[in-house]
């Protein structure tokens, strides 16, 4: 057998994303584009903002010899800089270069921290419904990940957290706002968190590090605010990427950032940095670097995603679907009328809809929809939804 067996397993076991992402090009070419409707995808067709492009313009007409050399692998400094400026003028902490570490996308970053952090059998504590990877990432390093449930409107159960924290946990992480449920975590539950997180620290006389992955930080809706876990917990490590809030998913470029405040950091810092090179990381791509350095203060419309996702969430809830409003990202993340969720899912696909089955998150009964598409393929789906809720509870 030429793979070795726990990556045959692995891929067997591997992202329903994928999956169903893959589903959709078989359907497409077998229907027809304009007959299929493919949400499963968290693949934005907005377009990167026009500061990108004129930066990109800029740095073409003008770049400075050497700058697709290697640099050091925790990246070009002035841009470690200006992504340490811009968190503390968000944060109001001392953020300075050495606490930013540019990375390949917020992927390559987590993996770096799990490797520096992990030991074979630590445990890392997710939030369902969860980013799926996250169990591929853990595994990578040793690690085995425990999860923790949530209540209807997708908030955490910090008791059922509690129960579940031992001496073997290493870190646990965040993601808000939430893929796939849209959920932005209150201030409140941030504190609570924190306060959770320093307690049994304390009890187990263990350092646990809460590592929040935040690409979606700044697609936020309705006004709300961000609540930054590093204001009330000094162990956090961020981690995030450009891929969302710049429209740029296939440059792969994001960063590490740990607190400035935690007496650690600097060893912290060296390990991840250490953990990016030899996991073959390397260092963050040169010319993503040049240019998200003056980006740090730009963002996509935020406006659009607010639109589709009104938009969609009327189609939904008119349909009879039992819909949790997103409070950011692209995603939502309904009931299914029937219990198995792989029923509806194939009903859908009947009508040329795709969408993710929730238990790809770890919550069956629920499913994705990514609404980072087109307006004519939300519009294009919306029978496919109403059709599919009253065909199965014509059958109940």
């Amino acid at each position: 057998m030429p793979i070795a067996s726990q990556i045959k397993k692995y891929m067997a076991d591997s992202s329903w994303i994928r999956r169903m992402f893959e589903l959709g090009i078989a359907m497409k070419r077998e229907r027809g584009d304009n007959n299929v409707f493919d949400l499963s995808l968290g693949n934005p067709v907005m377009e990167p903002p026009p500061e990108f492009i004129a930066e990109m313009r800029r740095l073409l007409d003008d770049l400075p010899a050497g700058s697709h050399r290697y640099m050091p692998n925790a990246g070009y400094t002035d841009t470690r800089a200006a992504v340490a400026s811009a968190l503390a003028e968000e944060t109001g902490l001392a953020y300075e270069a050495e606490h930013v570490m540019m990375t390949v996308g917020a992927g390559g970053g987590i993996n770096a921290v799990l490797h520096a952090l992990c030991e074979p059998g630590d445990e890392v504590v997710i939030f369902a419904p969860f980013f799926a990877e996250y169990l591929f990432y853990a595994l990578n390093h040793g690690a085995t990940c425990v999860t923790v449930g949530c209540d209807v409107e997708f908030t955490p159960s910090l008791v059922e957290l509690e129960s579940k924290i031992t001496s073997r946990t290493k870190v646990v992480m965040i993601n808000s706002p939430n893929n796939p449920s849209g959920r932005v975590y209150t201030a409140e539950f941030i504190r609570n968190l924190g306060l959770l997180l320093q307690r049994k620290g304390k009890e187990l006389g263990t350092e646990i590090y809460l590592l929040s992955d935040e690409p979606y930080r700044k697609i936020i809706f309705d006004n709300q605010l961000y609540p930054f876990p590093q204001r009330t917990y000094d162990k956090t490590i961020t981690v995030t990427s450009h891929s969302k809030d710049l429209a740029l998913p296939g440059e792969r470029i994001g960063y590490v950032a740990v607190h400035p405040g935690y007496e650690a950091s600097e060893e912290l810092m060296d390990a991840f940095v250490f953990c990016n090179r030899v996991l073959g990381f390397v260092n963050a791509p040169a010319m993503m670097q040049h240019a998200v350095r003056a980006l740090q203060h730009v963002t996509v419309d935020v406006s659009d995603y607010e639109r589709k996702r009104d938009y969609l969430y009327q189609v939904l809830t008119e349909a009879g679907y039992r819909v949790f409003k997103p409070e950011g990202a692209f995603y939502m993340f309904p009931q299914s009328p029937v219990g198995d969720e792989m029923v509806l899912v194939e009903a859908l696909q009947r009508h040329g809809v795709l969408v993710v089955p929730g238990r790809g998150f770890g919550m069956p009964g629920y499913f994705r929809i990514s609404y980072c598409v087109e307006q004519h393929v939300l519009e294009g789906a919306a029978p496919g939804f109403q059709a599919a809720a009253k065909e199965l509870r014509s059958k109940s």
